[in-house]
């Protein structure tokens, strides 16, 4: 049966929070239209369980997919073969929906029609259970547009997105496997497919908030080093790409140049919080400056535009690049400084 919204679950070793996840699906008045994909991706733990027990209570809604570990992009590939959604969305195996919003979201769905639809969305401190609502104030000011009148406005995360599946499908949309930090992929490669925006002014996902070692953590961006390279490397080279497809093309429109522009500045602003990664390091590890040189020589072979954007977007880059990186120690004494006081 064909469904409205197919929502991919990826699930790793979550079975303290998995429950919790597939339960806030379990609304009866939008479950024939919705397809939830629970992406089990070699866990060891009671993930399979509790995803199997949802398929067997609620058969029409839920299905349990189980693989080899591949990591969370993989987990969005097999969403993204294996969806029957109209729609398509990724809730991580951790995080949950507001009951109410996801109920809203379902019902507007029917009607949109737009490439991409963009929803507010809640970050919870999972130990507090602090909720901070997360919002796009110019989309509420522009809340049917072309995805051009986006650019240098709004900046879409995944939280907050829902995508048209055959704008995922008919392109070939894959992330890397075996990845941490894909997210920026699921985001980005989309881009150039993507005609039409829609907004809904209701929270949907909640997103957790854990510990200091999360990925996304700067003790976890330290630990994935080589991942965070990996995909901002990759955006860049995608950016860069269709930068050049653009200019060489004359009947290039306004709105893909405008595309290109958004493409190089969010490749631009993960090549800063690149630059913060590596100056997260002690001053005297060799080795990391090393990489640390290495990358940003790449990135300016790579494409001169992210270059100049991504300078203008990191002080402490800028600053790094005018003094042919001497100085390198007080910039790294500096970022730890910065990371102590926001922990205050």
């Amino acid at each position: 049966m064909e469904k409205l919204l197919t929502v991919v679950v990826p699930s790793y070793n979550v079975e303290k929070y998995l429950e919790e996840t597939l339960e806030s699906f379990v609304i009866p008045e939008i479950m024939d239209d919705l397809e939830v994909l629970i992406v089990n991706d070699g866990s060891k733990d009671r993930t399979p369980e509790i995803g199997a027990a949802y398929e067997k209570r609620y058969p029409q809604t839920f299905r349990l997919i189980s693989k080899e570990n591949g990591g969370h992009g993989s987990t969005i590939n097999r969403g993204i073969e294996e969806a029957k959604g109209t729609y398509f969305k990724v809730v991580d195996g951790d995080d949950w929906v507001d009951r109410g919003g996801f109920t809203e979201l379902l019902h507007r769905l029917k009607t949109s029609g737009a490439d991409y639809v963009v929803t507010d969305y809640y970050k919870v401190n999972d130990g507090t259970k602090e909720k901070k609502l997360e919002t796009f104030p110019y989309l509420k000011a522009h809340p049917k547009c072309r995805f051009e009148v986006v650019v240098g406005n709004t900046d879409i995360l995944m939280h907050a997105l829902v995508i048209r599946t055959a704008i995922l499908k008919e392109n070939g949309i894959r992330l890397d496997e075996h990845c941490f930090y894909v997210d920026n992929e699921y985001i980005t490669f989309p881009v150039p497919f993507v005609e039409t925006v829609e907004y809904y002014e209701i929270p949907v996902y909640m997103y957790r908030l854990a510990q200091a070692t999360q990925s996304v953590s700067m003790q976890g961006f330290q630990k994935h080093l080589p991942d965070h390279v990996k995909v901002t490397m990759r955006l860049v080279q995608f950016a860069a790409k269709y930068s050049e497809m653009s200019e060489e093309n004359k009947e290039t429109s306004p709105a893909q140049k405008k595309k290109a522009e958004y493409l190089n500045n969010r490749a631009a602003v993960m090549v800063g919080d690149q630059a913060g990664i590596f100056a997260s390091f002690p001053g005297g590890n060799e080795e990391i400056r090393r990489q640390f040189l290495a990358f940003d020589a790449e990135v300016k072979k790579t494409s001169e535009e992210i270059y100049r954007l991504s300078g203008e977007k990191s002080h402490m880059l800028a600053a790094l690049r005018k003094r042919n990186f001497k100085g390198y120690r007080f910039w790294t004494w500096v970022s730890r400084v910065r990371a102590k006081v926001r922990k205050v």
